[in-house]
């Protein structure tokens, strides 16, 4: 589990990493950028999932540093509806192109 979310996490940088080469370029990113946060916020429920999971019973503790970024993406992904916009933004992109 450390070693997939380890993975996950550096594989979260390069569609930042590519949207920042398309703006030195100033080329338009707003797919890139919402692929890019799409990625990242999925990735990071995942990765807060597994922490909670390694840790076990200390991952539940209230104001874990565990607990306290899986309760809080969570919500985050609930009441902000993040990656469903994402989602929506990349695929009128694209189904515009």
């Amino acid at each position: 589990m450390i070693a997939d979310s380890a993975t996950e996490i550096a594989a979260a940088r390069l569609p930042v990493r590519n949207a920042a080469a398309k703006k030195d370029r100033d080329e338009r990113i707003t797919v890139e950028c919402s692929m890019a946060k799409l990625f990242a916020t999925e990735m990071a429920s995942r990765v807060a999932d597994r922490a909670v999971q390694v840790l076990g019973g200390m991952g539940y503790i209230r104001n874990s540093i565990a607990e306290c970024h899986f309760r809080d993406l969570r919500v985050y992904r609930l009441c902000e509806r993040t990656s469903e916009i994402q989602r929506l933004v990349i695929a009128r992109r694209l189904l515009n192109r």
